[in-house]
């Protein structure tokens, strides 16, 4: 199976995941995410994901001047963006957790 499709399906879990705990700019969330063992996203779609995410009302962004270049816009979890991450999180183990019954010792 191809992580890439899995992946479409679940980044917005992820993202929101990722921000949940601290505030990130794109590259660092992307960072965060292969940090995590999500080694195959790709740059665009967590770029895209957190434009989606933001234009949803799921984050807030603030932009933070850096020394190093460009300023960094930072994303972070909003009251929504918690309310999803828990709806969607249960969803997830749920699913997770049917998919572990019907593969018992195949995986």
């Amino acid at each position: 199976m191809e992580i890439s499709q899995l992946l479409k399906g679940v980044l917005d879990l992820a993202v929101l995941a990722v921000l949940r705990e601290e505030d990130g700019y794109g590259y660092d969330v992307l960072r965060r995410l292969r940090s995590a063992g999500l080694n195959e996203v790709g740059d665009a779609s967590v770029y895209g994901t957190l434009r989606r995410l933001y234009k949803a009302g799921l984050l807030t962004s603030y932009v933070v001047p850096s020394e190093e270049g460009p300023h960094r816009k930072y994303y972070s979890l909003n009251e929504p963006g918690r309310a999803r991450l828990a709806e969607s999180g249960k969803t997830w183990q749920s699913f997770a957790s049917t998919m572990n019954v019907l593969l018992g010792d195949a995986a």
